[in-house]
């Protein structure tokens, strides 16, 4: 090896320390998957300059991968694209789990030309190398140029150095997202728990001051549910409140915040929606639930209604703690008058806000 030769190997092994000296700063400083994901392959497209590239993340079905982070020419038309595990170099490297260096995809039979044509892109070098962890594939990383023979060995053996802090970039985030999920997610229902509500309702708040949205709140308790655990018992009562949690959840859009309070009491925040729009929507899950059978799987056929409570932000306070509070006792109103009804916080300032009944449609429950 001459003189230039060796200082070209030098620099470049002396740029490939920097970058996994950076990355691995970047895995202690954040659990942001995606900061760290972008972060990575930042560091690949400044070692390798590669045309295009892009970043699959294997999906739940364990059957397709997809664009999680795609750059160059045509990528934006990648974006949660699905690919089939096994279709193309990228599936044979998610199902294989091993490398693959291709001078001239073209001239193999693993190219799948689908994704040119979505890019509108020649493909020619491949670079592809699997992300593992503990064995499993959690998603492909691929280097792709328009030129032949522009990858080699040194390449791969990097592609495969950076492809390993990924998969430990995914891994640690992705359990962090799952110790973070235990701590504010109800154990029997599945929904939010009331540690969580306090920080969402913050968070609402925060953002509806900042860009002037309405957002509404729902505070709801199951009338006489103490008589079903007495009838049925607690592990059947556990039961029936997961089967309203599921309830809940399919009456409300994917932006909606359903919590479970404490008890058979649940908390629906209804992110940039109107006082009117929000007593819709109750009135909509008020029925879903009259209509309900539950513990069908049990052998049983109960039948629950609950009391409403519903208030808004800013239409009845600016206050977050207020907004609970005028909800709950809106609630509680109808809890302590009719039960299975829908009560209106109606504020006034100054004095304590007088919630104003709705008329309930009668019901069989």
């Amino acid at each position: 090896m001459d003189r230039e030769d060796l200082v070209k190997e030098m620099s470049r092994t002396i740029a490939e320390l920097r970058a996994f000296n950076l990355i691995g700063k970047s895995l202690t400083s954040t659990l942001d998957l995606r900061e760290v994901l972008n972060g990575i392959m930042l560091k690949v497209s400044e070692l390798l300059r590669p045309t295009n590239w892009s970043l699959l993340l294997m999906e739940p079905d364990g059957a397709h991968l997809r664009f999680e982070v795609a750059v160059g020419d045509g990528a934006e038309k990648l974006k949660d694209l699905r690919l089939p595990v096994g279709e193309g170099m990228v599936g044979w490297v998610a199902r294989e789990a091993r490398p693959l260096l291709v001078d001239d995809a073209q001239a193999d039979e693993r190219w799948c030309k689908r994704m040119d044509g979505v890019t509108k892109f020649q493909t020619r070098s491949v670079l592809c190398v699997p992300l593992l962890a503990h064995g499993s594939v959690l998603g492909v990383i691929e280097l792709v140029n328009s030129t032949p023979h522009t990858f080699g060995d040194p390449d791969l053996r990097l592609l495969q150095s950076l492809a390993d802090f990924a998969a430990i970039a995914i891994e640690n985030a992705r359990n962090y997202q799952r110790v973070r999920e235990l701590t504010v997610t109800d154990d029997v229902t599945r929904l939010y728990n009331s540690r969580f509500l306090h920080e969402a309702l913050q968070r609402e708040f925060d953002r509806s001051r900042r860009y002037g949205h309405q957002f509404g709140l729902v505070f709801f308790d199951l009338d006489r549910f103490k008589s079903v655990n007495d009838t049925y018992g607690h592990l059947r009562g556990s039961r029936l409140l997961r089967e309203v949690g599921e309830l809940l959840l399919g009456s409300l859009r994917s932006v909606d915040l359903a919590v479970r309070y404490g008890g058979d009491e649940f908390v629906v925040i209804l992110p940039q929606t109107s006082k009117e729009q929000a007593l819709h929507v109750t009135r909509r899950i008020r029925l879903a639930l009259n209509e309900a059978v539950f513990l069908r799987s049990e052998g049983l056929e109960v039948r629950l209604t609950a009391s409403f409570g519903v208030a808004a932000y800013p239409e009845d306070t600016g206050e977050r703690e207020d907004l609970l509070r005028l909800a709950d006792e809106a609630m509680y109103r109808v809890k302590d008058t009719t039960r299975d009804g829908i009560m209106i916080a109606e504020p006034r300032p100054a004095l304590a806000p007088t919630p104003v009944a709705v008329p309930s449609a009668p019901t069989s429950g």
